[in-house]
């Protein structure tokens, strides 16, 4: 398991771009039958990848549990939100099996035991992209389709960001302990995403990005307002973006990309919003 620690907006001023990417990007999320994981200290949220091609993997694929969670099982005192941005998969949870579209979730609630994720053909595995958040108190598994995601359309052509955003793990569409998680797809001839920008001082937030066309990028905006800095990404990556970061991009094509959030509340408008002409 890769762990990163947090750091402080006064360090990441003097960051290089590779310090940069060591801190926040998160890449090689999808190797053939591998679990992959990245633990955050930044509200103790973690990343999960895993791309089943030739049998059925189990979440602690990889990784030393007690030593990296201090749990019996992954799940013992975590929730986890998962999407699929592969083929047709099937995830199995403590007996009980769930199939997963292209852009289907399911949520997992605290106390799955035992995890397992299969593709449905080798050739066109799935891809599960995971996020778990730290949790006191069991609720309920769900499965969520594409069309269950709660739409919410914002911006413009005009302004180039003119998009829908899928809220999936969020409280208007079922009760979880603080991880919220959701999609946003972009029109084509739109490119902006989270702008204008904000900061949440109350949570923190990991993007990662996809349907990004071949040789094409993702300039993530990062930091403080006033001391921006960029990454720039590629189709499949993760961002990790602590409570003083800004989070914005744009990129080379439309794209799409998956949100979680975690941390004090689970308030979608608890932000701190800024006008482009305020940030630097």
């Amino acid at each position: 398991m890769d762990i990163r620690y947090s750091v402080n907006q006064r360090d990441v001023k003097r960051y290089t771009t590779e310090e940069l990417r060591n801190e926040f990007l998160i890449t090689g999320l999808y190797e053939a039958d591998k679990v992959k994981a990245v633990y955050s200290h930044v509200d103790r949220m973690v990343t999960f990848g895993c791309m089943p091609v030739s049998k059925e993997l189990p979440l602690e694929d990889g990784t030393d549990v007690y030593v990296n969670f201090g749990t019996k099982y992954i799940l013992e005192r975590r929730e986890i939100g998962i999407f699929n941005i592969g083929g047709a998969g099937r995830i199995k949870a403590d007996g009980s099996e769930y199939p997963l579209g292209y852009k289907d979730c399911l949520y997992l609630t605290m106390g799955n035991r035992e995890v397992l994720f299969s593709s449905d053909d080798k050739n066109r595995p799935a891809k599960f992209y995971m996020v778990s958040a730290p949790a006191h108190r069991a609720y309920e598994n769900r499965l969520l389709t594409f069309a269950d995601a709660v739409k919410r359309p914002l911006g413009s052509v005009e302004e180039c960001n003119k998009r829908v955003i899928n809220q999936f793990i969020h409280p208007s569409v079922l009760k979880t302990c603080q991880l919220c998680m959701g999609m946003t797809v972009l029109e084509s001839g739109s490119v902006w995403n989270t702008m204008p920008a904000h900061t949440h001082e109350r949570r923190m937030e990991i993007y990662t990005y996809f349907e990004l066309p071949e040789n094409q990028v993702v300039f993530h905006f990062m930091g403080e307002p006033g001391e921006t800095r960029h990454i720039v990404m590629k189709n499949g990556e993760a961002v990790i973006s602590p409570s003083w970061s800004i989070h914005a991009g744009a990129g080379t094509s439309n794209y799409t990309f998956i949100w979680a959030m975690g941390g004090e509340n689970q308030e979608f408008d608890d932000m701190d919003n800024l006008r482009p002409d305020e940030l630097r």
